[in-house]
């Protein structure tokens, strides 16, 4: 078995981890950010909630429904923002943005983690959308509130 393919079964173990025991599923009470976006190729449904504190993201949660990579995608994704600021979220953001599109990234800069085992997505074009659904949820309600 070469390197390439234990890599991908590790990947798809990751993956589905996240997807039968998701991270932060749930909701949050108090005032939060509330965003709610939807991927209709797939039928993903994802409502983000983001509790922020002095710029940064000190809970996180997501409820929804859809694929394995979707709901996956959001359980890293809570997962890797927490604790973090506002602009290291929107980094991060990026950086996964450009993962998805097969672009070089800054992996120095954060520690992904389990968000790497998604690089296979990249693969599967009509997926991507499905992976970046949660981010850009979360890219979405940042960019909203600053304009409110």
């Amino acid at each position: 078995m070469s390197l390439h393919s234990n890599l991908d079964t590790l990947y798809r173990q990751v993956i589905m981890d996240h997807y039968k025991n998701p991270r932060n599923r749930g909701e949050l009470e108090g005032e939060t950010l509330h965003v709610n976006m939807n991927n209709p190729t797939c039928g993903d449904r994802i409502q983000l909630q983001l509790k922020v504190e002095d710029e940064k993201i000190v809970e996180a949660k997501f409820v929804g429904e859809g694929c394995s990579i979707s709901l996956s995608s959001a359980s890293m994704m809570t997962e890797a923002v927490k604790g973090r600021t506002v602009e290291e979220a929107l980094d991060m953001a990026d950086i996964f943005s450009s993962m998805m599109q097969g672009q070089d990234y800054d992996d120095e800069k954060y520690d992904l983690g389990d968000i790497e085992a998604l690089q296979g997505v990249t693969k599967f074009p009509a997926r991507i959308k499905c992976a970046t659904l949660a981010w850009k949820a979360m890219e979405k309600g940042f960019h909203d509130t600053d304009s409110e």
